[in-house]
C-alpha cells in the first residue's frame, strides 16, 4: 500500500559452541541484547538503534550514500496525545482495553494506526503515544511475535507485556520458549503505557 515501513534486527552474544549457531542463540531474553533497532523506509530511509546507552537516529543522505546523525538521544516523550490500536477487533479486546481506548476518545487524543508497527512505534517515539496490540479472543496469548518484534522493538525501557492473565512484565524479561512466540504489545510513553496495564 506505499505506506512507511521498517525492518526490525538485534543482536545477541552466541552463547552456544561450535562451528554453527544453535536454537539457543535464538531464545534469550531481551536484557541479553548487545543492540537492537530498526531502519524505516519512508520519505526518508532512517537508521534508529541502541547499544543500551541511548537511542539515535541516522539519516540516510542518498547524495552521499552515507547514514548522517540526525537524532541524537532519542527519548519518548514520557506523555502522549496519540493512541495507536487496530479497532476493528475492539469487541474482541479485553473491557479494560476498551475502557482505555474509549478514555482516550473523551481526552480527544489522536487515533492514529498505520498497521506497520516500525511506522506507528517511530512516530510515538519521536511525538509520545502508545501502540497496543492486545490479545484478543482469537489470539489470547497475541498475535505479534515476541523474538521477531516484541523484543527488539522493546530494548527501551517504556516497554511492558501482558498475557491474558493480567499479569505482566517487562518484555524484555521474557525468556522465549519457542520461536515464533506470541506476546500482546503495550509500548510508547511511560505514563500512558502504565495507564493502559491499570485498565
Amino acid at each position: 500500500m506505499n505506506v512507511s515501513i521498517g525492518t526490525i534486527f538485534s543482536i545477541y552474544r552466541r552463547i552456544s559452541e561450535g562451528e554453527t549457531a544453535t536454537m539457543e542463540d535464538f531464545m534469550q531474553p531481551g536484557t541479553a541484547q548487545v543492540a537492537a533497532g530498526y531502519i524505516i523506509y519512508g520519505s526518508s530511509t532512517m537508521l534508529v538503534y541502541t547499544t543500551g546507552h541511548g537511542v539515535n537516529g541516522f539519516t540516510l543522505d542518498p547524495s552521499i550514500g552515507t547514514f548522517c546523525l540526525s537524532h541524537a538521544n532519542m527519548t519518548t516523550p514520557e506523555e502522549g496525545n496519540i493512541y495507536s490500536v487496530n479497532e476493528g477487533n475492539y469487541f474482541d479486546f479485553s473491557e479494560g482495553v476498551r475502557n482505555y481506548i474509549d478514555d482516550c476518545k473523551k481526552q480527544n487524543m489522536s487515533g492514529r494506526y498505520i498497521g506497520s508497527l516500525v511506522a506507528d512505534f517511530h512516530r510515538n517515539l519521536l511525538k509520545g503515544g502508545i501502540y497496543m496490540y492486545p490479545a484478543t479472543k482469537k489470539s489470547p496469548n497475541g498475535k505479534l511475535r515476541l523474538v521477531i518484534r516484541g523484543q527488539y522493538t522493546g530494548h527501551d525501557r517504556g516497554t511492558s507485556w501482558r498475557d491474558s492473565h493480567r499479569w505482566h512484565h517487562l518484555i524484555l524479561d521474557i525468556k522465549p520458549t519457542e520461536l515464533h512466540q506470541r506476546c500482546p504489545l503495550y509500548i510508547g510513553s511511560k505514563g500512558m503505557v502504565e495507564k493502559v496495564m491499570k485498565a
